[in-house]
């Protein structure tokens, strides 16, 4: 047997059609179930479960117990801790055991007893998420559902079906997301928070029924935007998100005032597509 050849525990059970890249490693009691796609230096855990139809990319990591269910694939080096449950048939009344999918990206870590779910037929068929994504233990993401890049789920946050999060939202411990609420870009949603409005993106959300809070200034830094660029956002969010004048209008002041500027453009256009309402500040 070559030096890359996988090496599979005897007590490991490999259904036929499985296919296993150069240098995985297979522990003792875990199962592989047929269609199931291994890259190379793939590592499954003791009595862990990769379930018909699931592709792992290089380098993933698959604890002790970890459940995934396909059809799904993942990209290289994500990272499944104990008893993660990931892939899973959504939790839809109105699914119908059609052949859905969840697609994940490269370099994301699913804690322990996390869930994802794969897509309905009714929704599009797809649960997305991106690459480099933190999703806590007992975090979940309902079928359906966008996730961007980087996002952060801290422990126990709960996104419900057709949820929209993007890149670099990050969404405290307890939180819970609405169906169909959209969460912007490099927003903070505080530990507890109950969100049934769309977020928009740069800002800061807390509390039941949430509200905002201002922007959220570190993680602008964090991503590189100086002094400058956070002043013309907080003259935008002040005319648009600060009253109640009528978005439209206010919207409409702000882009002939700030118009151009990437911040405050990607704030307006998140506002101007609408959706279940916008969230705005007390």
């Amino acid at each position: 047997m070559g030096a890359d050849a996988p090496r599979l525990h005897p007590t490991a059970i490999v259904s036929d059609g499985a296919e296993i890249g150069p240098g995985a490693e297979v522990g003792p009691g875990a199962v592989l179930g047929p269609g199931v796609r291994i890259g190379g230096g793939v590592r499954i855990g003791p009595y862990a479960v990769v379930g018909p139809e699931v592709s792992l990319g290089d380098g993933c990591e698959v604890g002790p117990h970890a459940v995934l269910e396909g059809p799904a694939s993942f990209g290289r080096g994500n990272r499944f801790a104990a008893h993660a449950a990931v892939g899973g048939a959504p939790q839809d009344l109105k699914y119908g055991g059609g052949s859905t999918r969840l697609v994940a990206g490269e370099d994301n870590v699913f804690r322990e007893f996390c869930t994802v779910h794969r897509g309905t037929e009714a929704g599009g068929g797809v649960t997305t998420v991106g690459s480099r994504c933190l999703i806590m233990a007992y975090a979940h993401v309902a079928h359906d559902c966008v996730v961007g890049d980087g996002v952060i789920m801290a422990n126990g946050a709960s996104l419900g079906g057709h949820v929209v999060v993007e890149d670099g939202a990050v969404l405290g411990a307890l939180v819970g997301i609405h169906q169909f609420v959209r969460v912007g870009r490099l927003a903070m949603v505080a530990a507890g928070a109950m969100v049934s409005q769309d977020v928009p993106p740069f800002t800061l959300a807390q509390g039941d029924r949430a509200r905002l809070f201002g922007l959220n200034a570190v993680g602008l830094r964090r991503a590189g935007w100086g002094d400058a660029d956070v002043r013309t956002l907080k003259a935008v969010y002040r005319v648009v998100l600060g009253g109640r004048r009528p978005l439209a209008e206010a919207c409409a002041d702000a882009r002939a005032a700030h118009g151009g500027h990437p911040l405050a453009d990607a704030l307006l256009d998140f506002v101007a597509r609408g959706g279940r309402g916008v969230l705005r500040g007390a």
